[in-house]
């Protein structure tokens, strides 16, 4: 069994993996921190998660630890904000433990990026090393990594929705527009006015529309893709809803694309991807058909009218998003399966 450890156990991806890992048939949970759950049983906090093997029902969250995991794990998550986890990822690393990062502390290749959006990298010498963990474009490098940087949740819809075409050179890289919608639990566990339910309930508003920091992440990963930097208008929007996320991306064609050449093109690209679906012509995807599960689904439209190129993307933020993305790297990383402990599907109400 793969001995697993949660650095951060206590909010939303936290629990999630711990839901997700408790019903891995590979794996064990032997140590989840929190600082302010310290000392407190996980089924007492989280009682959702009592009665499942793998002894969750005796595990209690323990005070952040240092170096000393390498005696209880094989694998450490780490889910604490950004800046934190460059505090001890290192040492994780260096007592020789497989390492999978949820934060944005290891997705950015360049320290002068993540300095102009997060602050200071105290860490650097780990940005080359890191391998960003997106398995549809990273699943031979994930798999012989010591560290992965986990996407965030609204690149992972939206490079997945563009990824085919500026693989193809398809569309015109310096036009390229993303619109998302996210549920409240994006803005994590932590209470604030903003997400409180008198203030989501009932209505819809866009946020940080011009300076959100996942904008860096998705230029660097699209420009590789393109061959070329790039620039990527994007909005995102806050939904009254708990989880997931429609992200609409446009694409102004520079050649000529029927519909069935972009289905093609599509299928084709994501061929070996089990946790990408593609929906038939004419068929746009539904948060509720993938929440809860690893599934990206994307529905392409080709408007010949106008000359641009429309891809519906749709995953559930904590799970494709964050959690379930990090299980499935946790997999590559250890010989596993790519779809071992992720293979169930949505449910709608």
């Amino acid at each position: 069994m793969i001995r697993t450890a949660i650095v951060g156990a206590s909010g939303y991806t936290g629990l999630e993996l711990l839901r997700l890992l408790a019903c891995h048939p590979e794996t064990v949970v032997t140590a989840v921190t929190s600082r302010q759950l310290a000392g407190q049983k996980i089924t007492r906090v989280f009682p959702a998660l009592a009665g499942r093997t793998g002894g969750l029902d005796n595990l209690a969250f323990e005070p952040p630890v240092g170096d000393d995991l390498a005696g209880k794990a094989d694998v450490v998550f780490t889910a604490v904000p950004h800046h934190t986890a460059m505090e001890i990822v290192p040492g994780l690393v260096r007592a020789g433990l497989k390492v999978i990062d949820l934060s944005a502390d290891f997705r950015l290749k360049s320290a002068d990026v993540y300095a102009a959006w997060y602050g200071p990298h105290t860490a650097a010498d780990l940005l080359t090393e890191a391998v960003y963990g997106l398995p549809e474009l990273y699943r031979e490098a994930i798999g012989s990594a010591r560290l992965v940087g986990n996407p965030g949740c609204y690149p992972t819809s939206i490079i997945l929705a563009l990824a085919p075409l500026l693989a193809a050179d398809w569309v015109d890289p310096g036009c390229l527009i993303a619109d998302s919608k996210s549920g409240v639990s994006g803005a994590g566990r932590g209470a604030s006015l903003g997400t409180s339910f008198c203030e989501v309930d009932g209505g819809f508003t866009a946020y940080k529309v011009a300076g959100h920091r996942h904008v860096p992440e998705m230029e660097q990963e699209l420009g590789r893709l393109a061959g070329q930097e790039l620039r990527l208008t994007f909005t995102p929007h806050l939904l009254p809803m708990s989880r997931g996320i429609l992200s609409t991306v446009y694409g102004r064609l520079v050649q000529s694309v029927t519909t069935a050449q972009a289905l093609d093109q599509f299928v084709g690209f994501y061929q070996n991807a089990p946790f990408v679906r593609i929906r038939p012509a004419g068929d746009a995807p539904h948060t509720l058909d993938v929440r809860g599960t690893n599934y990206c689904d994307l529905g392409v439209f080709v408007d010949e009218r106008t000359g641009w190129i429309k891809v519906v993307s749709a995953i559930d933020n904590l799970t494709r998003g964050a959690s379930g993305q990090a299980v499935c790297n946790m997999n590559l990383m250890t010989g596993l399966a790519e779809e071992t402990g992720l293979t169930g599907l949505g449910l709608r109400p």
